[in-house]
């Protein structure tokens, strides 16, 4: 329990006063002034020091509905948070513990102590529990070894490999046993991080020639999983070079968040039946039960240097919002946060 240090009056924070058509425009948003109130019993104060920005986002910001509730207009935008917690009334936590939470887009946050998972940071950097030991480097985990049932010896391809996601997945099959790893990224500078840090088989960059192409070119032998981060021409591609079982994990579909219209489905769903092959979707809240492996598996490759990762940090508040275009644009390389 802690008396109330001397805090700033007021709080800043991103609010959603419009809900984007296509791409969002910086005029769907403020950054707005609140004042920053003291937590009730159960709850702390936190100050943030890393937030996370996320392609998921972009859906919460229409109306339609959703595995998640859409934002609310014209009240703080949410997503993963780490911060200090400055005052404490909730048992188990004290002033100067950090927490991870999800009440990120603002400098401060009252949070419910229940809600709150309490973080080392002598045992990681912080920013790393909110990608490659938080929610993201789970999502690749869940999603490669249960979803998509990955089994040693399997050749995987991997969109957006360059991505938070997507670089920890073809990270973690390498290290499973994986045949061959083959990753797309949208720049030649990330195709050549996928192969020479992360150890990729090969790697290429879909804005050099129809992804179909190469993709036969990087797996002449086929495909048995792919993780899919992108949709679109990439979800085609695997299907044309999935082999007899093969699996598909679909995670995201980043090229078709901002469309307006309804963007076409692949043209060879057909071949499914030939090969056998199984699409499913997933997301990583119904697989928390994995957490515990995944803490102790991951955190030991990340501390034995095994499974390396990268981050995209920017500076500041008011940046919060060019840090999330940027990850729609694909700017990122690894994950993007934004440090206050």
């Amino acid at each position: 329990m802690s008396n109330a240090p001397t805090l700033p009056a007021v709080s800043r924070e991103w609010h959603l006063l419009s809900r984007p058509v296509g791409w969002p425009e910086p005029g769907d948003f403020a950054l707005v002034e609140a004042e920053i109130r003291q937590p009730g019993e159960g709850q702390v104060l936190v100050r943030n020091v890393y937030v996370s920005v996320d392609p998921y986002m972009r859906g919460r910001m229409s109306a339609a509905k959703s595995y998640v509730a859409p934002f609310e207009l014209n009240k703080p935008m949410q997503g993963g948070a780490v911060g200090e917690v400055v005052v404490s009334h909730a048992e188990g936590i004290e002033p100067g513990d950090h927490i991870l939470h999800f009440f990120g887009w603002r400098e401060y946050a009252v949070v419910d102590a229940r809600n709150a998972v309490k973080v080392d940071p002598e045992a990681a950097p912080l920013s790393a529990y909110l990608g490659v030991l938080g929610m993201t480097g789970l999502t690749a985990y869940a999603g490669l070894l249960r979803t998509a049932a990955f089994k040693e010896g399997d050749s995987v391809f991997v969109s957006g490999a360059a991505g938070a996601v997507g670089s920890q997945v073809g990270q973690i099959a390498r290290l499973k046993g994986a045949s061959r790893v083959v990753g797309s990224a949208g720049s030649d500078e990330k195709v050549k991080l996928l192969v020479e840090e992360y150890g990729f088989d090969a790697a290429f960059n879909y804005r050099n020639g129809p992804v179909g192409k190469q993709l036969r070119a990087a797996a002449p032998d086929g495909i048995d999983v792919y993780f899919d981060n992108v949709g679109g021409e990439h979800l085609e591609a695997a299907i044309g070079s999935l082999n007899r079982g093969g699996r598909i994990a679909v995670c995201g579909m980043i090229s078709v968040y901002n469309d307006t219209e309804p963007a076409p489905g692949p043209k060879n769903l057909a071949r499914l039946i030939q090969t056998r092959g199984r699409i499913e979707g997933f997301l990583v809240n119904d697989h928390h039960d994995l957490q515990p492996q995944f803490v102790e598996e991951v955190g030991a490759w990340v501390r034995s240097g095994a499974l390396k990762y990268r981050e995209t940090v920017v500076e500041g508040i008011e940046n919060n919002l060019e840090a999330f275009l940027g990850v729609l644009r694909g700017e990122n390389i690894g994950k993007m946060v934004v440090r206050l």
